[in-house]
């Protein structure tokens, strides 16, 4: 984004100017959204020019009649800020001269700090931001950055924060806002969107994450599969899951790749689920552990599988040797972390393999990588291992060996539950599954179209039980045979 400023700023265009179309343009969004100024608004004014973005801002809310107050509480350093000020003062805008009252109904408008910040709040403002969430929860919105945050990685600077309900971030969405750090902060997030034309915005869109909200995932892009394909050209999968500790695992990941839609699921499951698996999951072939069939083409290997050492050494040769997609889940993961070769193992792959950990079980696979934020982290991971890996949190973070990387937003805090990474498991595989039927690469966009459709059945499933949300992904994956659009949205 400062990229972005300098070149137009080399272009002739004055710092003025685009102070001027920022403000203009968060006004605009704030006008029309009258009901969160029915109390008025306090601005807090920072000393450079994010401060003079929120005095744009103020002098059009002023000038659409709204109640508008100022409030600085640092020096002024920029002369366009300060110029801004007097002006807002000569059309009757109030100056407060002491600090506002925290428990204040008149909505705050956070334009202290904005891109770039490096320094934590000084104590009084950390203090002040403490007590408005306290006392005024949701009544403020920041300008860009909520004062306090890191715009790179979302970390708070210090031990606090402007709690903003709404950030209006200029531009490009910053990096760090949606990163996990970020959540607690920033609300819903918005982009302000500049009017440039595409070609003033440069290769930003080649070079920055791309983030989906899970709410755009029913355009997700399963290939088409032939009309006239019989059960075994529709994706054939394998799930080797559960153990007598945790016999649902493996149930409930089942269940979901039948529901992906995938045309013929085969399972090793233990034997507390053999006798009867017949009877809830009739669909499913049940096969002899020891052997994978041939003509396979997806395997998922990991969810409630237990004690690693027991099954890792019968299976890795033949795990290594899948042509199809392997997806390594749970204890495939722990699995593969406590064995000698490590992450190295995936070298030598002779298919495409995705991975899907917690933060925990990454940490584990991948001790070597675990410098920086999530983003960094996922992204160095799947280039050394030239996997593509979901490293799953409330912003799941996704990344393959070319560097490339997604996230998504929108999430519910539902699928933070026991079983939910089963699902989400099982889906994938049996997404994957038709990916390679169709005769295409399951690739990063597959992954994350599939991982997308898992957050929005949590988000819209009538009930948070597991149950729940596999009969609502069987419908949202009923509804994307037929999709075929683009579905992300740049960073």
């Amino acid at each position: 984004m400062r990229g972005l400023e300098q070149s137009l700023f080399d272009s002739g265009m004055p710092v003025a100017a685009l102070m001027e179309k920022v403000g203009l343009a968060m006004a605009s969004w704030l006008l029309k959204r009258r009901d969160l100024l029915r109390n008025g608004v306090l601005v807090l004014v920072g000393p450079g020019h994010n401060g003079g973005d929120g005095l744009v801002v103020a002098r059009e809310l002023h000038l659409a009649g709204i109640e508008v107050s100022l409030w600085c509480p640092l020096a002024i350093r920029k002369q366009l800020t300060a110029d801004h000020l007097r002006h807002g003062e000569w059309l009757g805008l109030r100056r407060l001269r002491q600090d506002p009252d925290p428990a204040d109904a008149a909505l705050w408008l956070d334009a202290i700090f904005g891109l770039g910040q490096s320094r934590a709040l000084p104590d009084c403002l950390a203090d002040l931001f403490r007590r408005r969430q306290q006392m005024q929860p949701g009544a403020l919105i920041s300008l860009d950055m909520p004062s306090g945050l890191c715009s790179d990685h979302g970390t708070v600077l210090g031990e606090q924060a402007a709690c903003a309900s709404v950030t209006l971030s200029v531009g490009w969405l910053k990096r760090g806002l949606c990163l996990d750090p970020a959540r607690p902060w920033v609300g819903a997030l918005v982009r302000i969107d500049l009017g440039l034309p595409p070609a003033v915005m440069g290769n930003a869109a080649a070079v920055l994450p791309r983030r989906l909200p899970v709410g755009e995932a029913c355009a997700a892009p399963l290939p088409a599969l032939p009309p006239i394909a019989m059960k075994y050209e529709r994706g054939r999968c394998l799930v080797v899951a559960g153990s007598d500790r945790y016999p649902g695992a493996a149930h409930l990941a089942l269940r979901v790749a039948m529901a992906s839609g995938c045309g013929c699921v085969q399972a090793v499951v233990p034997p507390c689920l053999q006798s009867n698996l017949w009877q809830v999951l009739p669909e499913v072939m049940q096969l002899e552990e020891g052997v994978i069939p041939d003509r396979l083409d997806a395997v998922l290997v990991g969810p409630g599988l237990g004690n690693p050492s027991r099954w890792w050494n019968p299976w890795s040769e033949q795990l290594r040797t899948v042509a199809g997609l392997l997806v390594l889940d749970a204890d495939g993961i722990n699995a593969l972390a406590s064995s000698p070769e490590g992450w190295r193992w995936l070298l030598q792959r002779q298919g495409p393999t995705w991975l899907t950990p917690h933060a925990a079980e990454f940490a584990r696979l991948f001790p070597e990588c675990g410098e920086g934020d999530a983003l960094e982290r996922v992204i160095a991971a799947a280039r050394c291992s030239r996997c593509c890996i979901l490293l799953k949190g409330a912003h799941s973070v996704l990344a393959d060996s070319s560097g490339a990387a997604v996230v998504l937003t929108g999430t519910s805090p539902r699928v933070a539950r026991t079983g939910l990474g089963d699902l989400l498991a099982g889906f994938v595989t049996g997404w994957g599954a038709q990916v390679i039927a169709a005769q295409q690469q399951p690739g990063l966009e597959s992954f994350v179209a599939s991982t997308a459709l898992h957050g929005l059945a949590a988000r819209r499933a009538q009930s948070s039980d597991a149950s729940a949300i596999a009969d609502c992904l069987k419908i949202l994956a009923a509804r994307c045979q037929k999709k075929q659009t683009t579905m992300f949205n740049k960073v």
